[in-house]
């Protein structure tokens, strides 16, 4: 199964006008009506199950979210309806469909849907709804994934965190570098195929101004870059790893 659809939430870059242009994948701005149609936590969570573990049945779906078929079977006609996701060709009966996530990311806030208290508090839902997921796979492999996975994969593994003093224009350049080059490092993975072995892997990616820095912190001029570095095994002396998102498949 291909997970491969980026999944792109108003975090990072999603939020600024030009950054659907700018991805080096395809970015859908919403409109008005099809943030309403998304705005709602199941089918946020029906949306990551997909990015995550690919193709699904309204069955498959409800035994990952603990939901009824009937449920799932619901929001994924309303998610299909404003192509959110869609029918997998040639594959299932009438009676078990197959659904996916289409390739490309999802923009959820824009200059547009801001003028509206309404359409802005549904993006707020969706992104608090896709950060939560996050938040949670990432809590999940830091307290139980020395337990769980062999030596290779928490040392393939990594959570990193760097603090620097940017200027806006230093902060876009840098995170649509990174955003590219790790586009196309995963596009060559791709195209390799489903190798043996292979399991889901989730990459995030965060680059943000710090808020409310105390005015003792504030200083001019440059600093030290400063960070932690994590590899391979947990050890409660050092620092969780982190992975700086646009929320995408």
């Amino acid at each position: 199964m291909d997970s491969s659809a980026e999944t792109a939430s108003a975090a990072g870059a999603a939020q600024f006008p030009d950054s659907a242009t700018d991805a080096p994948f395809p970015v859908r701005r919403v409109d008005t009506a099809s943030l309403k149609a998304l705005a709602h936590p199941l089918r946020v969570q029906i949306l990551e199950m997909l990015s995550r573990y690919g193709a699904q049945t309204a069955c498959s779906l409800g035994e990952l979210l603990n939901e009824s078929s009937g449920s799932t079977s619901y929001h994924l006609r309303q998610l299909a309806k404003h192509d959110f996701v869609r029918e997998v060709e040639g594959k299932g009966t009438a009676r078990e469909r197959w659904w996916e996530r289409p390739r490309g990311a999802i923009q959820i806030t824009s200059p547009e849907l801001a003028t509206s208290p309404a359409t802005e508090e549904a993006s707020r839902l969706v992104t608090r709804e896709f950060e939560h997921s996050r938040q949670a796979v990432l809590a999940d492999f830091m307290a139980h994934g020395s337990e769980s996975l062999d030596a290779e994969w928490l040392h393939a593994s990594l959570i990193s965190t760097a603090n620097a003093r940017l200027t806006a224009d230093q902060l876009a350049r840098y995170t649509s570098a990174l955003e590219a080059y790790g586009h196309r490092l995963l596009e060559d993975i791709r195209n390799e195929g489903e190798q043996e072995g292979a399991r889901p892997v989730q990459v995030h990616l965060n680059a943000f101004p710090i808020l409310g820095v105390p005015a003792a912190a504030g200083g001019r001029g440059r600093t030290a870059e400063r960070g932690t570095h994590n590899r391979g095994t947990h050890n409660a002396e050092r620092t969780p790893k982190e992975r700086p998102e646009r929320t995408a498949p």
